[in-house]
């Protein structure tokens, strides 16, 4: 395998934020290689030779093809040597390489600052930081102020106390003359902190917290209260008709009363969130076009890249036979790296553009229209290795009207059906999914209820695999999700 050939493998399985940045390294090491600005024309010379034809063409039919002209686009299959010859000659002239190849215009990091997202730091606050922050604006003696950065210190990310209180005590006994019940009333200072329910020792006082915080005149709010304080592992095991006898409550009433404690954020340190936000640049895009799927490669993916005309021009006055070489490698080195980031779009494009006209179904019903797919049928489709198609989908990501998704996500296992066909396992969750979300929350159906349904319908799933692909989707078994009307 040639240098060569091993760097087009390599990019083809980069993501797109790496490729970035693989880009701009190469332009900051390769005189030869520069960027084409975002409007800028390209030279009006067409590039001579019958290697250029392919990439003349692409720029100018644009990074876009339909389902119907992808099939007949000449294949780059990188496996086992592909098209890429073994060596480049050196000595031409620039005026035969390549003016101007590339995916679209764009930028990648680089010098262009009219970007509308920038990478820099965003880390955001942590929930320590936020309410030692609160501490430092309430006054207490420094003995309180020790134990609240104590108590602080072990508030896990949820906002729940991590460590039990009477463990905190002895080891801040350990270092001052205190009793438990400072150590608990400190405890009720950092309780009344932002957010609401911060530092409760479990779900139930997180709750009580967040419930008197509320107006007094909230609805239910007295009903709420006692059925945390005296009936709580009742509203736990759902045991709805205990409720009703206990509080002295109709089922309507009861019924108000649970969805004021399910308006509570059972997590109340979620809410301030130390997670960065992370950006995904799809790699490629589909719409729909006059009724028809259109694949496009995203043109913000990859900027355009194009031999330096300058230095290129210098090879012929170069005089020193030591700077001909270098600037004769660096020659060869920038018209690798153009072929080998044609070949990867050209590679992509087409991979894509066999996934969506498998899937036209998910583009156009949602999920429950999912297909079967695994990779050897994409690779026996377009001709190539299987390897192959892995690299091209992973990190990848499709722009569809339904959202963004990783390339992957189009393939799945199946199931056979009742017809002799097959369901995507995708199809199956999302049915399941739909009839959960459609059930009757008094009666709440079972596992065996679902596939029993399912094997109706011709889709021969077991319990078992249900309760699989339900627990998979987070969602509760029947007997958590029931619900009074």
């Amino acid at each position: 395998m040639t240098p060569q050939l091993q760097q087009a493998i390599r990019l083809l399985q980069l993501s797109t934020l790496e490729l970035q940045l693989e880009i701009q390294q190469a332009l900051e090491s390769n005189v030869m290689l520069e960027m084409m600005e975002e409007n800028e024309e390209e030279d009006a010379e067409e590039p001579r030779g019958d290697e250029s034809a392919p990439f003349a063409e692409a720029d100018a039919a644009g990074p876009e093809q339909s389902l119907e002209e992808s099939r007949t686009d000449h294949d780059l299959e990188l496996q086992g040597g592909g098209e890429i010859p073994d060596e480049l000659p050196v000595d031409s002239a620039w005026e035969d390489i390549y003016d101007a190849v590339g995916s679209g215009s764009g930028s990648a990091g680089g010098d262009n600052d009219d970007r509308d997202y920038e990478y820099g730091d965003t880390s955001s606050e942590t929930l320590q930081e936020h309410l030692l922050w609160q501490l430092r604006l309430t006054p207490m003696s420094d003995t309180d102020r020790v134990i609240a950065e104590t108590i602080i210190d072990s508030v896990n990310d949820d906002g729940l106390l991590g460590s039990p209180l009477e463990g905190l005590y002895e080891s801040l006994r350990e270092q001052m003359d205190i009793e438990f019940d400072e150590v608990e009333a400190v405890l009720h200072a950092v309780q009344s902190l932002d957010p609401p329910g911060v530092a409760g020792r479990d779900l139930r006082e997180s709750l009580l917290l967040q419930l008197r915080q509320l107006p007094e005149q909230t609805p239910c709010r007295a009903d709420a209260l006692r059925l945390l304080s005296d009936h709580f592992q009742l509203l736990a095991n759902h045991d709805y008709a205990q409720l009703k006898r206990r509080l002295k409550l109709d089922e309507e009433a009861l019924g108000r009363t649970i969805r004021l404690i399910q308006s509570l954020n059972p997590r109340p340190g979620s809410q301030i969130s130390t997670a960065r936000t992370e950006y995904i640049v799809p790699d490629v895009i589909v719409r729909k076009v006059k009724g028809s799927w259109r694949v496009e490669l995203n043109p913000d993916a990859a900027p355009r890249l194009r031999i330096n005309p300058t230095y290129a021009g210098l090879m012929k006055q170069v005089s020193n036979a030591s700077d001909n070489t270098t600037m004769k490698n660096h020659m060869q080195e920038a018209r690798w790296f153009i072929k080998s980031l044609q070949s990867r779009n050209e590679t992509l494009l087409k991979v894509a553009s066999c996934i969506v006209e498998h899937q036209r179904g998910f583009l156009e019903q949602g999920e429950v229209a999912m297909k079967a797919l695994v990779l050897h049928d994409i690779a026996q489709e377009v001709g190539m290795h299987e390897s192959t198609i892995s690299r091209v989908t992973t990190k990848k990501y499709m722009h569809t009207p339904r959202g963004i998704f990783e390339l992957k996500y189009f393939f799945s296992s199946h199931v056979s059906t009742a017809s002799g066909g097959e369901c995507s396992s995708t199809a199956i969750r999302a049915l399941i999914k739909k009839m959960i979300a459609e059930e009757n929350t008094t009666k709440p159906l079972s596992d065996s209820k679902i596939a029993q349904t399912l094997c109706n319908q011709g889709i021969n799933v077991a319990r078992r695999t249900v309760a699989k692909y339900r627990e998979a989707m987070a969602i509760a078994p029947s007997n958590e999700r029931k619900r009074l009307t």
